[in-house]
């Protein structure tokens, strides 16, 4: 067990375990360490295809029940059924029960499958009769309607016989009205009545015109919306169609019109001719319609609460079935040994969990009411083992930052920790204002006031994520109020907490210049700079001074964590080899002018006999110039020299870097092979993973040993021998060009990085100004006029600027303006500072964990 209390200065460390579990007992010891959740098991099957592996009818079946839960949650959303969420997760049944429960879940949900499917055909078989019945009801009605306009207005019917013939196309038809016989001149007329979809009514019109060459007469009319069955779904669209009645004679245009009517998806109703009969049938329909409308309420009513019931239990059943098919799949990565009859499991832990595991795997053994217990014991290997970082909920969001650039490389030491402080702080740096800084905090802390009941609540992509960071909203605020206090701005005002040290003179015209009357304010910019005409002048070169400060020691503590790292891997070589290196190359640069800065501002140059010296001129005349100082402009004595040995100790630097580690990689592997030690280490490792049952089974002539079956190529997911098979050929490769070239590149990089990324830092003076002037700018424009109102309407006119600086102030300064800074920050943390020291090669601890089931996720 490690010795070492977890922290985030490296990852835990991790062992890799074998387990043996009896066949009788894989059930239960997965479903134990799925619950604990701290082991991430490997793939031990990595050339079995998946559907040839053990437990894949049990995976089917499992899948089966899935689809079902699926299908269930997917009724209960078109009914919109509230699902019950899970009081407890509920607990699979362990040991002998646990088969039994599963397939008694199994019946229980192809019962609810088979009956709802059932009510669901019932139900689309009655909603569909019922529609056709309301169409034919519509249909009898129109009908009957225009029946009796025909009768009384035969003269205004158009027809269409020839002009020669005078008599109306309705005139048999009248007769028939009357309950005569419906004959014109020897010869019947007949009509057609049915509906058909709206859109497709002007198509449908012009077709028959053609195909019956207008031997036809048509009359249509458009039906009110018919909505939808009783039951059915609220988002199912009404039925917009038109009842239509063509008169034609003779049986082949009728037929014509037929299938006109069907190809176009038309129904056509049997409408008799006779009044007192199309009465007779509108009555008929009426009264099965009302069935209908019985029988599908009942049938909706029936169906609606099996949903509720079902609702009841979906989110424990989804738990269940989720768990199931989690726990096969993980057991199809065991390997089985038919010879014990046990299945072999291998996995990362966490060290200091293995005891919570051994626990874990004696309850299996109790719950399963078997004598024979899994064994677990630890197994030796070089393989690069998952990166581990035990959070909480305070640290959770900062080391989601470092992982999101990516995984820290196996106990590298961790810029997460460290993120905690830096992150907030270079983004108060940009965002300093007391009063923006005081609204973020508190939206924060209000947030973590209320945090148990937000995260029980549906809050939404956008607000989930802010509060996810609410910790690192709070520390951002916090820091914004302190640098608030240091830039001495509040909503682009200033505060006079202390006594100024300065004091304006009287005077009539001209430029008023401030004496200094007393020591220097004592926290933060002075108040009698705000409103000074050269303000901007000077809080410009503060802050663009600040930032190169500021980047110069984050780059400096960057690269110094490359120390811990150095000493941890036993290579304290590098220190001297690599890091000493670059630390000279960055401060006889960089470090220089941090400290000019500094003497810079601690000279009173009022009373110095030298003019105060642009130092961007002075940094640029050291690489034209070397040793060259105007007299004038000098910061100390013995500058010009100090430039010329800062200028040749960074030339010397560069070599070092390039020279220095490959050189010592190539002489420490010549000693290495001199002494006839090369890859026999290798060797001895995988040898003792070649257990005694691996040879067992080799000599029985299973041919299925573990020897054989580990050695394929090395993957996340390869068992610890494929490891060594692949490290033994590969891992301990010696090539000094490619050494050579990679440390070429590392060295370019870090030369060209390290007056890039200073430049960089600039972003942080650029956004602290635009934040200060844009503040300035909505004060000036909003609050500041209504201010000077008097009156009552100057009162009214005072709360409408207010709310509108409100909330342009919450929406630009605090949201979008604090959005822009916390990309920055985001930026200098990812490029500037991790590119110094964090190799980022390693990858995430996975482990098999059971998660309960979200009842609105569930579809």
């Amino acid at each position: 067990m490690s010795s070492e209390y977890p922290s985030l200065f490296r990852s835990e460390e991790m062992s890799l375990v074998q387990l043996y579990v009896p066949t009788e007992v894989a059930h239960d010891t997965v479903l134990e360490v799925g619950q604990l959740g701290r082991i991430q098991f490997r793939d031990l099957n990595p050339s079995v295809n998946p559907f040839q592996r053990s437990f894949v009818g049990e995976i089917r079946r499992i899948d089966e029940m899935d689809r079902r839960v699926r299908f269930f949650a997917e009724q209960i959303k078109a009914e919109q059924i509230p699902v019950r969420p899970l009081d407890d997760s509920p607990q699979l049944a362990q040991g002998n029960r646990g088969p039994q429960v599963v397939d008694e879940l199994d019946v229980k949900l192809a019962e609810h499958e088979a009956r709802l499917v059932q009510m669901n055909q019932s139900y689309e078989t009655l909603a569909k009769k019922s529609i056709e019945l309301e169409e034919a009801r519509h249909v009898l009605r129109e009908t009957a309607i225009f029946f009796q306009q025909a009768a009384g207005h035969r003269e205004e019917i158009r027809t269409s016989f020839e002009d020669s013939d005078s008599r109306p196309l309705l005139h048999g038809a009248g007769d028939e009205e009357q309950g005569g016989d419906a004959g014109i001149g020897g010869f019947e007329l007949e009509f057609i009545a049915g509906t058909i979809d709206r859109a497709r009514m002007p198509t449908f019109e012009r077709i028959l015109w053609r195909v019956l060459r207008g031997n036809l007469y048509m009359n249509y009319v458009d039906l009110e919306d018919v909505r939808p069955a009783y039951g059915a779904s609220p988002d199912a669209e009404p039925i917009r169609k038109s009842v239509f009645i063509i008169f034609a004679h003779g049986q082949e245009l009728l037929q014509k019109i037929h299938k006109v009517a069907d190809s176009m998806g038309g129904t056509v109703y049997p409408i008799d001719a006779n009044p007192e009969r199309r009465a007779e049938a509108l009555r008929d329909v009426s009264a099965r319609i009302e069935d209908l409308n019985t029988v599908l309420y009942n049938t909706a009513q029936t169906r609606r609460a099996e949903l509720v019931k079902i609702a009841e239990a979906l989110a424990a059943w989804a738990t269940i079935v989720r768990k199931e098919k989690s726990i096969y799949a993980t057991l199809n990565l065991f390997n089985y040994d038919p010879r014990r009859k046990t299945l072999v499991a291998e996995g990362w832990v966490p060290t200091r969990d293995i005891t919570a595991v051994q626990l874990a795997l004696r309850r299996a053994t109790e719950n399963a009411g078997t004598s024979v217990p899994p064994i677990l014991h630890e197994v030796k290997t070089n393989a690069m083992p998952p990166t581990f970082h035990r959070t909480n909920k305070f640290t959770e969001a900062f080391q989601t930052i470092v992982d999101a650039y990516g995984i820290a490389t196996y106990r590298e030491v961790n810029p997460g920790l460290y993120t905690v402080i830096t992150f907030p702080f270079l983004f108060a740096v940009m965002f300093g204002d007391i009063g923006h800084g005081f609204i973020t905090a508190c939206a924060a802390a209000a947030m973590c006031i209320w945090e148990k009941k937000l995260a029980r609540a549906k809050l939404g992509e956008i607000f989930e994520t802010f509060f996810f960071g609410r910790y690192i909203i709070l520390l951002m605020g916090l820091f914004s109020i302190y640098t608030g206090f240091i830039y001495n701005d509040i909503f682009s005002k200033s505060l006079s907490i202390f006594s100024s040290a300065y004091e304006w003179p009287e005077a009539e015209s001209g430029v008023v210049e401030a004496h200094q009357v007393s020591n220097p304010y004592a926290l933060g910019l002075d108040p009698a700079w705000h409103g000074a005409d050269n303000a901007l002048v000077f809080t410009n070169s503060y802050k663009m001074k600040m930032s190169i400060i500021l980047g110069v020691t984050h780059m400096t503590f960057a690269i110094c964590l490359n120390i811990p790292n150095y000493l941890y891997w036993k290579k304290p070589q590098n220190i001297w080899a690599e890091w000493l290196p670059q630390i000279l190359f960055l401060h006889s640069i960089f470090g220089y002018l941090v400290v000019t800065i500094i003497i810079k501002w601690a000279t009173d140059w009022s009373r110095a006999s030298t003019s105060p010296p642009g130092l961007l001129n002075m940094l640029i005349y050291m690489f034209l110039s070397p040793g060259s100082i105007n007299a004038d402009e000098q910061l100390f004595w013995g500058q010009g020299v100090l430039q010329v040995v800062l200028l040749l100790l960074a030339l010397v630097c560069v070599p070092w870097m390039l020279i220095t580690k490959p050189y010592l990689a190539w002489k420490e592997h010549q000693r290495t092979k001199a002494q006839g030690y090369d890859r026999i280490g290798n060797v001895e490792d995988v040898g003792s993973r070649l257990s005694s049952d691996s040879i067992a089974d080799a000599e029985e002539g299973n041919g299925h040993s573990h020897a054989d079956e580990h050695t394929t190529e090395m993957g996340p997911g390869a068992s610890v021998s494929e490891g060594m098979t692949e490290e033994l050929h590969a891992s301990h490769e010696f090539d000094l060009g490619e050494e050579a070239i990679h440390q070429v590149i590392h060295t370019i990089e870090f030369c060209l990085g390290a007056i890039s990324n200073t430049a960089s830092y600039l972003r942080l003076w650029a956004l602290s100004l635009a934040h200060a002037q844009l503040s300035e700018v909505l004060w000036t424009m909003t609050l500041e006029p209504a201010l000077s109102g008097t009156g009552v309407g100057g009162v009214v006119f005072l709360v409408i600027m207010f709310a509108f600086w409100f909330i342009l102030t919450l929406a630009i300064l605090c949201i979008m303006e604090g959005l822009s800074a916390f990309l920055h920050a985001l930026r200098l943390h990812w490029v500037e500072a991790n590119g110094k020291h964090y190799q980022a090669g390693g990858y995430a601890f996975t482990p098999l964990k059971f998660e309960e089931v979200d009842p609105e996720e569930i579809a």
